[in-house]
């Protein structure tokens, strides 16, 4: 959850982190309930680290770059369309057929907001922000992917300040959840 170094190491590792998981999915038969399992840790994990990103570095696009508005405002409509997928996804079993067809949704659409966020975003935000504001926005990231939730909540707010305001509670609320349910403990 909390890696290390300036926001685009941070960021990264946390992208092969969810396409580790992808990969279990995918190496799994169809109906495997392993493969909800993979797909819950995902699921946290994409939601703890599009929170973080909506709250600190989209805001930071927009300060750095000179199209950052049209960036972030596209990279948050990636997430909310991304965030409607896992939502849908939430109460999929692994041996329903529409478990694979969203599982594949998914995973379509965050490999291509990676591969667009890697390819373009970062090296632009690393050219644009020095390195003790990428630190310090590392930080910032790692804090907030500690309160964060980790389900999918479509209609809250996606852009500061009421992200910020809202989404700890709301996450105190998922890891209540998660403990009684024993999600996301595999």
């Amino acid at each position: 959850m909390g890696h290390g170094g300036d926001v685009i190491a941070e960021l990264t590792t946390d992208h092969r982190e969810v396409e580790e998981l992808f990969g279990k999915i995918e190496a799994l038969s169809p109906g495997d309930e392993q493969r909800k399992k993979y797909a819950d840790q995902a699921v946290i994990e994409l939601v703890r680290h599009s929170v973080a990103e909506e709250a600190y570095l989209y805001p930071a696009v927009r300060t750095f770059l000179p199209d950052g508005d049209t960036i972030a405002d596209r990279e948050i409509e990636d997430h909310a369309g991304a965030e409607r997928t896992m939502k849908a996804l939430e109460g999929v079993d692994a041996g329903d057929a529409e478990f694979d067809r969203l599982i594949g949704e998914l995973m379509t659409e965050i490999r291509s907001h990676v591969r667009d966020e890697e390819d373009n975003l970062f090296p632009r935000l690393r050219s644009a922000a020095s390195e003790d504001e990428l630190m310090k926005l590392g930080d910032k990231v790692r804090q907030a992917k500690k309160t964060a939730p980790t389900r999918p909540h479509p209609s809250a707010p996606d852009t500061p300040p009421a992200n910020k305001l809202l989404a700890p509670g709301a996450g105190m609320v998922d890891r209540i959840r998660d403990a009684l349910t024993g999600r996301g403990k595999d």
